[in-house]
């Protein structure tokens, strides 16, 4: 079993920064090799990928969407994951989750990840 826990969200200005992290946690996870995702879903619209991380941080992807603007990395030590967001617009707006993957090898799916956090909150004023 994992825990995940999402936070950093909050309510900017188009242009701006925000850092999400996200604390895992879990019986297996510190010994583990969980490759780790961000999804987002905005109201009315389908959960959609956003970025992900094998489990040791040598290989991320990310949706052509966010590309050249988020960056995914993680920290091993403080089993923490982290979504820098820069150049925010209004269509980012959405509930981001964190999510973990029983494999050590990331996927853009949401079905492939089998443990969830409740989402944080990111709202982009234009």
């Amino acid at each position: 079993q994992v825990y995940v826990v999402e936070s950093g969200g909050r309510m900017v200005q188009a242009g701006g920064s925000l850092r999400l992290s996200c604390a895992a946690s879990g019986p297996t996870f510190a010994g583990g090799t969980y490759a780790m995702g961000w999804f987002r879903q905005a109201p009315g619209k389908d959960r959609e990928f956003v970025a992900a991380i094998d489990w040791n941080g040598g290989t991320t992807g990310s949706a052509d969407s966010v590309k050249g603007r988020f960056t995914i990395s993680r920290d091993n030590a403080k089993n923490t994951i982290y979504l820098q967001m820069n150049s925010l617009t209004p269509e980012d707006t959405a509930v981001y989750y964190c999510a973990a993957r029983g494999s050590p090898i990331y996927a853009s799916g949401a079905r492939d990840y089998a443990y969830w956090g409740q989402g944080t909150q990111v709202t982009v004023s234009s």
